[in-house]
């Protein structure tokens, strides 16, 4: 018996450990993080710990924790908040919108599935910042969308809906609906749909197997769907800028701002940059935790 489980073992592979020519493969990922990946954070990590230089560079020689103290200044923890509601906001509204989405597409016909995938993908065929300005267009005063909502006689006067949060939202949404929807169609794409079958059979209605079968199933789809939308949310500012006007900030464009715009000062901006990763290291630890109960659950 345990001859035999040997033998299948060796035979799939799952005893097997990695030849060389296998680690060899994965040496170009191996050094692509090291070099865009771990040396851009330990660089960040550095500079985030020294002073200011007098022509806006870094001041070497020099230790301080001063810029992370920085960070908690009121104004900057208003912004990071600010930030973090609006890519919860984003990441909400990209998982009611897309999951109806993903599961229509992942349960269709196999003939218009990639058809369908494609239409999702249209829009990363021209360049967002296109995509971006186009919503100004729709947006302004004298845009697309008040000449229509006048036209039908909905309103009296064009609406001000550029150059204001509800903007922001509406382009960090369509900017990152599609980082939702592709991930969670992978785990519909996966689904039996005969489990589905046996829990209607067995008494559930619609929407216990919804919630007790079907979420559970596709969550590894929904976690990663979260991750891709909430951590870029997080840090975008070209939506920011280019919808909001100057008027809505978020952490991205403060660390712009001081790395590269009027501020320079480049340990400061650097010390944001390190506590935004050290918060996508959050949300990626509470999503894996969720994801991990609910497979334990299951």
């Amino acid at each position: 018996m345990r001859q035999g489980a040997a033998r299948f073992a060796a035979a799939t592979g799952a005893q097997r450990e990695p030849t060389r020519i296998g680690s060899l493969l994965l040496l170009p990922i191996v050094l692509w993080a090291a070099a865009f990946v771990v040396a851009p954070a330990a660089i960040m990590l550095t500079y985030s710990f020294l002073e200011r230089g007098t022509l806006g560079g870094v001041q070497w020689g020099t230790f301080t924790f001063d810029n992370y103290a920085n960070v908690g200044n009121p104004i900057y923890l208003r912004i990071v908040v600010r930030s973090i509601l609006y890519a919860g906001l984003t990441t909400l509204i990209c998982l009611a919108a897309g999951y109806p989405v993903a599961y229509l597409i992942g349960r269709f016909d196999a003939r218009w599935r990639n058809l369908l995938l494609m239409a999702v993908m249209v829009p990363f065929w021209t360049s967002f910042l296109i995509r971006t300005y186009a919503w100004v267009t729709i947006l302004k005063t004298q845009g697309i969308l008040n000449s229509l909502l006048l036209g039908i006689g909905v309103i009296s006067e064009p609406l001000d809906m550029l150059y204001t949060p509800g903007a922001v939202v509406v382009g960090l949404v369509y900017t990152f609906l599609p980082f939702m929807i592709l991930p969670i169609f992978t785990s519909v794409e996966k689904l039996d749909g005969a489990l589905i079958e046996a829990a209607l059979d067995l008494g559930a209605g619609p929407v216990r197997a919804f919630s007790r079968v079907i979420v559970p199933l596709t969550a590894p789809g929904i976690s990663a769907g979260v991750l891709l939308v909430f951590v870029p949310a997080l840090g975008i500012y070209a939506v920011n800028d280019i919808l909001g006007g100057g008027r809505v900030d978020m952490i991205g464009n403060i660390i712009e701002n001081q790395i590269k715009g009027n501020a320079r000062n480049q340990p400061f901006g650097a010390a944001l940059g390190t506590a935004l990763l050290f918060t996508f290291g959050v949300a990626y630890y509470f999503v894996n935790q969720r994801q991990r109960t609910a497979e334990g659950r299951g």
